[in-house]
């Protein structure tokens, strides 16, 4: 099935069911006033929940209306906890190389991780508020899941059995900001602003033969300005997979239902399928052997990442966003 949340002035909205053609929606606060309620009690929720999506699907019925993902907060408006992983080993090799930097050693073993900022995520097609173009604006395309309850010291297994729901993520970043903070040892905080996720996250069988409990296998396609920067395939070179994600960032502490994971920016070692985000197209004109061409975003600039099935149907809806001048209080 395919949910979302639907902007009403609260903080986390009220839930609605999606059709999976996305043409149609329906309300299901009778059911669970907010995705985390229904995440919260997933037992109880989620067998009403597929009924009503099934019914929308065989005919929309007069309680439904047009599904605009303008009207959408991201699927969970604010989350107990956003893990945003590093799965992709070409991603990494580039950035590190570009910059001489070696890879980590215990990376296949050991995964990277950082905790981010869940109180206010941005909608999916929310402007990106920015104070200075020269804090290196850029955008991270992802492939994230949502946890049930998962107690801590989980194997991978167990750990992936918790898997509720699977979005897609724009992790926006602020690259000028990042070497400083990194450099205190203390990894990112101010570098990594409000996320934001696609309109709409779907349950793991909507997939079908895509996700095999693991990694999704499908392109994720990436555009700047409507010219795409990247189409790269997020089931090829995933060097940890979603299961050994949440098993890792349970470790040592038990993960509540709502816990968002991320994949990382998705990218494959052929240099055909582009990049999902402008950081590493410059770590790739930097070990060309020349200076990045390629700048961050800027005042206006436009982005949009999205996903399609095999026969072309989108999956999750597009995230588009702008980039907006932002004036902070005084």
């Amino acid at each position: 099935m395919k949910l979302a949340t639907l902007k009403d002035g609260t903080r986390d909205g009220t839930l609605i069911v999606v059709s999976r053609d996305l043409k149609h929606a329906i309300k299901a606060d009778d059911i669970a006033p907010t995705l985390q309620a229904a995440l919260d009690d997933w037992d109880y929720a989620s067998p009403q929940l597929t009924d009503r999506y099934d019914a929308l699907n065989r005919a929309p019925g007069s309680r439904a209306f047009e599904f605009d993902p303008k009207q959408c907060a991201s699927p969970l408006p604010r989350a107990y906890q956003w893990a945003d992983g590093s799965a992709y080993i070409s991603h990494v090799e580039r950035l590190r190389k570009a910059r001489g930097a070696e890879m980590p050693k215990a990376f296949r073993n050991d995964p990277l991780m950082y905790q981010g900022g869940s109180d206010a995520f941005l909608g999916p097609c929310d402007d990106i508020p920015l104070e200075s173009e020269e804090w290196g604006l850029d955008l991270e395309a992802e492939v994230a899941v949502i946890t049930g309850d998962v107690l801590m010291g989980s194997p991978a297994k167990k750990a992936g059995e918790q898997i509720r729901l699977l979005m897609l993520v724009n992790d926006v970043s602020l690259r000028n900001l990042a070497p400083a903070e990194l450099a205190k040892g203390f990894g990112f905080f101010q570098s990594k602003p409000s996320s934001a996720f696609s309109p709409v996250a779907l349950t793991p069988d909507e997939l079908g033969p895509a996700w095999d409990g693991g990694k999704l296998s499908l392109p994720l396609l990436v555009h700047v300005n409507g010219e795409l920067l990247g189409r790269p395939d997020a089931g090829v070179d995933m060097g940890v997979e979603f299961p050994r994600l949440i098993a890792h960032a349970a470790g040592t502490r038990p993960l509540t239902a709502g816990t968002i994971v991320g994949s990382g920016t998705v990218s494959n070692a052929d240099p055909a399928a582009g990049t999902a985000c402008i950081a590493e197209k410059r770590a790739l004109e930097t070990i060309a052997g020349g200076e990045p061409a390629t700048p961050f975003l800027k005042f206006g600039d436009r982005v949009r990442i999205e996903m399609f099935d095999a026969e072309g149907n989108s999956l999750f809806g597009a995230i588009e966003q702008q980039v907006v001048s932002y004036t902070p209080p005084r």
